[in-house]
């Protein structure tokens, strides 16, 4: 495992340290991080297009973060990502995604989000990186509880059509060599295990379609985190280190009663200030041999986001695992050949 690392777009922000890549970057290895997750929406900090097409711009960034001390663990389109599949009763929202000469033209707006998530296949390719960050979009996520009943088809159909056009964006990253991560999250049709396996059917078992793993979203739909690893740890790609808790009460529970953040039973929080056992989870990834890196995605309903990103830091390090070359017990090693072997089984008298 790699880290730790810091998703930079909670904290861009129009002032200084937080309105270039060269501040930020400073300011965040400052703090103890060791790589970036770059927002490749964000134009204070970069420029997409430039990336897929330049390797002298692609080199240019990669100088700015080793300067000063950081290296890139992922490029991100989850706004992009958002936007290659929405449901009309979201046109307004997820109009603010996209550039103003698009809004209102969804149809526009989402051929525009599916070549930004291409070329983003590109620019990783360019970076050397092995992994990218993304959200699916979302047909269904208004009929995500069943009343109305839904028609027969209808979950069937949805799904058909997320994979017609996902497919052909994870054929581009397979040519570029780079894994999709999907980010399992609320208000995306990817949101858990069982339509992470539906898309999957969608898309063939694409190689390319894998999984951002953020605990912070299990826990407030009541998912078990720590079986998830077991079970589909070998499509998860990247990893967000971020925490959550869940309160319910007698006047509120998961769907939260349309509360504002602070006043929902689950929230995120910063770092060892939730109910997420890291310890557990950093043990799975050690022993199934996860290789990416940790990022801190820091979003907390109370505290500050400075104290939050300076926090984050020393709690992922002192988490991460160095795993170990040898058995614990090697020193009483006694040392086995087929005669000692059959003589511990008792074999030898036959």
């Amino acid at each position: 495992m790699k880290g730790p690392a810091i998703f930079l777009a909670q904290f861009a922000g129009d002032t200084a340290p937080f309105n270039s890549l060269d501040a930020i970057t400073r300011w965040v290895a400052d703090l103890g991080y060791k790589g970036v997750q770059i927002p490749t929406w964000d134009a204070r900090l970069f420029d997409l297009k430039l990336a897929a097409e330049s390797q002298d711009y692609v080199d240019e960034i990669k100088g700015i973060c080793a300067a000063n001390g950081v290296e890139i663990s992922e490029l991100s389109t989850h706004l992009q990502g958002q936007l290659v599949a929405t449901h009309p009763a979201y046109d307004t929202q997820f109009d603010g995604f996209a550039p103003a000469a698009l809004h209102g033209d969804p149809v526009a707006r989402q051929a525009w989000a599916v070549e930004q998530v291409k070329i983003a296949a590109r620019a990783s390719r360019r970076f050397g990186l092995s992994s990218h960050a993304t959200f699916s979009g979302a047909l269904m996520w208004h009929m995500i509880y069943p009343w109305p009943q839904r028609p027969a088809g209808l979950v069937e159909a949805g799904f058909a059509e997320l994979g017609r056009r996902w497919k052909p964006i994870l054929d581009v990253f397979e040519e570029e060599g780079i894994d999709a991560c999907f980010e399992l999250h609320p208000g995306e049709d990817l949101h858990d295990g069982v339509t992470f396996e539906r898309f999957l059917d969608a898309v063939d078992g694409h190689a390319r379609a894998n999984i951002l793993y953020d605990p912070s979203h299990f826990l407030l739909q009541q998912l078990d985190y720590l079986a998830f690893i077991d079970i589909y740890h070998e499509r998860i790609k990247a990893f967000h280190v971020k925490d959550a808790e869940f309160r319910p009460n007698g006047r509120a529970g998961v769907y939260g009663s349309y509360s504002g953040w602070v006043d929902r039973p689950g929230r995120f929080r910063s770092l060892g200030d939730g109910q997420i056992d890291f310890g557990a989870i950093f043990s799975k990834f050690a022993q199934y041999g996860y290789a990416g890196w940790a990022v801190l995605e820091w979003e907390c309903a109370l505290k500050h986001p400075e104290q939050g990103a300076a926090e984050g830091a020393p709690f992922i390090a002192r988490h991460m695992i160095r795993k170990a070359e040898k058995a614990f017990d090697d020193f009483a090693g006694t040392g086995a050949d087929e005669a000692a072997i059959r003589a511990a089984l008792g074999l030898n008298a036959n």
